[in-house]
């Protein structure tokens, strides 16, 4: 067993194994129960990572870093009583 990106995974991927240094194939069809898992594992990775960048985009901008001078004068304007 060995790492690689989710997003280089996919069908028709090969790779050369770096313990034994076979090549191999990466097929969505494969009846190899370790590339079946790691096909599906790189295909949930990367619905995750594509979900995660859209909820990026869509989510307001964060503040800008303030000062923490400002910070106090902003806490104070805002005990109106």
């Amino acid at each position: 067993m060995f790492r690689d990106r989710a997003g280089r995974l996919q069908d028709g991927y090969s790779r050369q194994c770096p313990g034994c240094e076979v090549v191999l194939f990466f097929a969505e069809d494969s009846q190899h129960p370790f590339i079946k898992r790691a096909m599906r594992d790189a295909r949930k990775v990367r619905k995750e990572l594509r979900e995660a960048q859209a909820a990026r985009r869509l989510a307001p901008e964060a503040p800008a870093a303030t000062s923490r001078s400002s910070e106090g004068r902003r806490r104070t304007a805002g005990r109106s009583e």
